[in-house]
């Protein structure tokens, strides 16, 4: 039985792979790097096909013949098979989200990549920007025919298909510095994707007065997404309940811990006043986020080795400008070498996102207080190490019967071990420095007030109704965020779903497990723990007991 879900597994891998391109290229797989999603109408029927046929093959596998690791993998292909037949079936984002329908993706694999030659690298984007026109044509059609685009995701649209439009300069003339005799062919496509991409971005803007589409799932469509999401048994209405709890509970702590800061007795208030003065102290600039970063990622390094935290990463970590066809959703991400690359040794890269060069003088200063030097140090134990950086470069390293677990994965598990990793370095200390580390005690309580809140917003937003007043109240006023940064959670929260309620449940989960492994192994050291608990690539929580026997 092994063997065949193995080759089961690995040709229903293959096929998913095949038919999203641009998924092949993040994983490192470039087999498919000279095409585009097809999202027509008649694609989208055979792929409903093929994954309705991948489902009875995983049907017919007895996953209590499977050793564990393999029943693990079985069941994350199932609820990823499973998931984007409900997406394309029922949720059918083809027919209402534009976002779906941009190359950028495609297209900046390929010129920041660095698996392939650049001869290669030049022949795929010459070969996806050929298709650009026809890959818009069929958004417009799918879009013009179905139930209505939500405003929020059109102006999104715009702003990323204009950064798509950055993309086809600069990196591909170094590309064409490299395979010059490929210039010729690459400046013809370049140019014919740019002006498809213009006339996109002239019918998007057409569309922005009359997009009345509800960009809110509905209690229905949002629980099937936070069930395919968590791969977690817990309800809409028990992860409310339980969050709506967990906020009363931390804004005690920050409550306390401002008191202490501050040295007076707690009074209305007294939060906000210590958070402001933090963040006046300590405001970045354009010029500062970056550097700031880096330092913070340097000590980070040093002080992760000198708590015998975990391993850390074999390759380096760089911050990087977030790309503009990036931006509009989060201010960083972590983009760690693809799992299935040929070049597991480039390094994982850190994107942060500016503010926008259309935001007022005053959103932006805005901006860098909320994004102060605290701040960024905080986002960096998230986003790099022991964070992101850490976890995934963990996770490339596992080594299985199959693929699987090294090309799918648990959102809930990686951003709940970020969130864990944010807690458990605040516990050990940032450094030792007793004022730096109440200073960054302070940070940490607001990230974790905004790690309930994003779970809170989620399901509220999607399921309930919550207005844009109601949301910004709670970010403001209880969550401590400025303006501009609650301005872009309402944001996020209206084009995404299920998302954001990843953090608060993956660091319920995997704090739980890492507490029951630290039992079960007492004599074990906190390397030895934590090492345990990332050997496994990113499966979520309720598999990761499974396989440590937890």
């Amino acid at each position: 039985m092994t063997d065949r879900f193995h080759s089961v597994g690995e040709r229903v891998l293959d096929a998913l792979l095949e038919d999203a391109p641009e998924w092949a290229d993040e994983l490192g797989d470039h087999r498919f790097s000279d095409r585009l999603t097809d999202h027509s109408a008649d694609a989208d029927a055979g792929r409903a096909g093929v994954l309705s046929d991948a489902l009875g093959a995983l049907d017919e596998i007895d996953d209590l013949l499977l050793p564990p690791a393999d029943r693990v993998d079985l069941e994350m292909l199932r609820n990823r098979v499973s998931a984007d037949l409900w997406q394309l079936t029922e949720l059918r984002p083809q027919t209402w989200d534009p976002l779906v329908h941009l190359p950028g993706d495609a297209i900046y694999g390929l010129v920041a990549g660095e698996d392939l030659p650049a001869e290669e690298r030049l022949s795929a984007i010459a070969a996806r920007c050929d298709a650009v026109p026809g890959f818009l044509a069929t958004a417009r059609d799918r879009l013009e025919g179905g139930p209505g685009m939500p405003r929020v995701h059109v102006e999104t649209a715009i702003g990323r298909a204009e950064g798509v439009l950055g993309l086809l300069g600069s990196g591909i003339d170094r590309l064409v510095e490299q395979a010059p005799s490929l210039g010729a062919g690459a400046e013809r496509a370049r140019e014919t994707a740019a002006e498809a991409l213009r006339e996109h971005i002239s019918w998007l803007r057409s569309r922005v007065e009359t997009a009345d589409g509800a960009p809110r799932l509905g209690a229905r469509d949002h629980a099937a997404r936070l069930w395919y999401t968590l791969d977690s048994e817990l309800s809409q209405d028990a992860l409310l309940t339980r969050a709506e709890s967990d906020l009363l509970a931390t804004e005690e702590a920050i409550a306390e811990a401002a008191s202490e800061f501050d040295g007076a007795p707690p009074r209305p208030g007294q939060v906000r006043e210590v958070l402001d003065r933090i963040a006046a102290e300590a405001a970045t600039t354009e010029d500062t986020v970056r550097p700031t970063c880096e330092q913070a990622l340097e000590h980070l390094t040093g002080r992760v080795s000198e708590l015998g935290f975990a391993t850390l990463p074999e390759h380096p970590v760089r911050v990087i400008p977030m790309p503009e066809s990036r931006r509009g959703m989060a201010v960083a991400y972590c983009d760690p070498p693809g799992p299935l690359s040929p070049r597991p040794e480039r390094p994982t890269l850190i994107a942060v996102a500016p503010p926008p060069d259309d935001w007022s003088a005053q959103r932006r200063e805005s901006f860098y207080r909320e994004y102060n030097a605290d701040m960024l140090r905080e986002l960096m134990v998230h986003e790099g190490v022991p964070g992101h950086a850490l976890q995934l470069s963990h996770a490339a390293r596992y080594s299985g019967g199959t693929r699987l677990r090294r090309a799918l994965y648990s959102g809930t598990f990686i951003e709940g071990w970020a969130v864990y990793a944010e807690e458990a370095l605040q516990e050990s200390g940032w450094s030792e420095d007793p004022d730096r580390n109440r200073r960054q005690r302070l940070v940490q309580l607001k990230t974790r007030l905004r790690m309930i809140i994003n779970a809170i917003l989620d399901v509220r937003v999607h399921a309930h109704g919550m207005t844009e007043s109601e949301a910004m109240t709670l970010l403001v006023e209880r969550g401590h965020q400025e303006e501009g940064e609650a301005a872009g959670k309402w944001r996020r929260a209206q084009l995404s779903s299920a998302q954001l309620s990843t953090y608060y449940v993956g660091h319920q989960e995997v704090s739980s497990i890492v507490r029951d492994l630290a039992a079960a192994r007492p004599g074990a050291s906190r390397r030895e723990l934590h090492d345990s608990v990332l050997a496994h690539g990113s499966p979520a929580p309720r598999h990761l007991r499974t396989l440590l026997g937890v």
